[in-house]
């Protein structure tokens, strides 16, 4: 199989429509360039194709107002164009077939995507369908996609399709343990396949589910994993709770060692429009540490506690992909690291693109390359709407070393 060396557009190509993704040709340019040749995308299956809504003039916007507009994926601006949202997806797989690019098909709308639009509805309707119905759902929503795609004749642009991202940190999961998602999981793989027998579909993994790889669905064509090792920087979030919030946040430490000096109070920075936290993952106090850090402060508290992370952060990493690798040759199935490498950082920090990020960037890459994974990512930040995309020379470097010889 020829190797895919992918580049994260998530939900950002049609969110930042009218910023770093205006000219669809021009990103796909710039894409090769780098060494890509596949773009990762939320193809929003459900809002074309399965929610029954009008979307002929898509409208999105961030959190609201100034909220989240220092984060990674939710500096969305308050108003961009309006989008047909079939035309829209024509557009962008027209554009990678004609620079030679494949798409991989995913769905974030049950963790995050509806939270980009100017209405609820999005989000309404897929709260409305019931948790036991939502992989089957979803299945029917990919496989009319993937029929609209045949009948313009681009459906060969399709590297694979994903039922969702990261499925045990969703709405697919309904608390019912490994094996309950592992069973809704295989029931709207079945479905899919029943339809399009011949497109390759998967679930996908945040991290690498070591100890609990019996309940990854057994009717899978594709192992997809994100392995974030996190290490110094889950540190951080440890010791400022940024994801727990049953424990207090240390405001005044915060101020200390994280924030800028004319940073606010938490209790000040809420975003306008109850809705939308709903219809996302992060909570309010990432989002509040990402938005007011000082960058210099923050990636100055990860390298003064990295070398006490460092083997540890190398040992995770090369475990995690070892038994992904492992799994797949199991199942006699592609291996794709479709995100990684180290986690979450808000939107100006530089650690993952500085010295030591690019680093751990190169050994996962020659690492996923050794292991002979089909796909890889540079790094989760390596794309248009990251600062990480102007480094062209390691773009290219990595991406052509994963291909070498192959």
């Amino acid at each position: 199989m020829t190797p895919l060396t992918i580049t994260l557009w998530d939900f950002s190509w049609y969110t930042r429509a009218g910023l770093e993704f205006a000219d669809l040709g021009r990103a796909f340019r710039d894409t090769v360039e780098r060494g890509y040749d596949t773009v990762r995308i939320c193809a929003m299956p459900y809002l074309l194709f399965g929610s029954g809504l009008d979307t002929s003039a898509l409208r999105f916007s961030g959190l609201g107002g100034s909220f989240g507009q220092r984060t990674r994926w939710y500096d969305v601006p308050s108003s961009g164009p309006a989008l047909d949202g079939r035309q829209h997806l024509l557009s962008l797989f027209r554009a990678a077939k004609a620079h030679g690019c494949r798409v991989i098909v995913s769905s974030w709308e049950y963790q995050q995507s509806p939270s980009f639009s100017v209405s609820p509805a999005w989000h309404q309707a897929l709260q409305a369908v019931p948790f036991a119905d939502r992989t089957v759902v979803l299945a029917d929503a990919h496989a009319a996609l993937i029929d609209f795609l045949r009948d313009h004749g681009l459906d060969d642009v399709v590297a694979y399709v994903e039922l969702h991202n990261e499925v045990t940190h969703s709405g697919l999961n309904d608390g019912s343990g490994v094996l309950g998602i592992q069973r809704s999981l295989e029931r709207g793989i079945d479905r899919f396949k029943k339809r399009h027998p011949d497109v390759l579909m998967a679930a996908n993994y945040s991290r690498v589910p070591v100890g609990a790889m019996r309940g990854l669905p057994r009717n899978q064509d594709v192992a997809v994993f994100h392995p974030y090792v996190y290490g110094v920087l889950g540190q951080l979030y440890d010791e400022f709770a940024l994801r727990d919030t049953t424990r207090p946040f240390p405001q005044e430490r915060a101020f200390a060692e994280l924030l800028r000096e004319d940073a606010p109070m938490l209790a000040d920075w809420r975003p306008p429009e109850s809705w939308k936290t709903d219809a996302t993952i992060v909570p309010h106090r990432e989002v509040y540490t990402h938005d007011w850090c000082d960058p210099l402060k923050w990636d100055k508290w990860l390298y003064d506690r990295y070398g006490a992370h460092r083997i540890a952060m190398r040992e995770t990493l090369d475990t995690w992909l070892a038994v992904a690798a492992d799994y797949a040759a199991s199942r006699d199935i592609p291996l794709v690291f479709g995100e990684g490498w180290v986690g979450y950082t808000p939107l100006y920090a530089g650690f993952e693109e500085g010295p030591v990020g690019a680093e751990i960037c190169a050994h996962a890459v020659r690492q996923a390359r050794s292991l002979g994974a089909w796909g890889t990512v540079v790094c989760s930040n390596a794309a248009p709407h990251h600062p990480m995309w102007n480094n062209v020379t390691l773009q290219r470097r990595l991406n052509d070393e994963f291909r070498e010889n192959r």
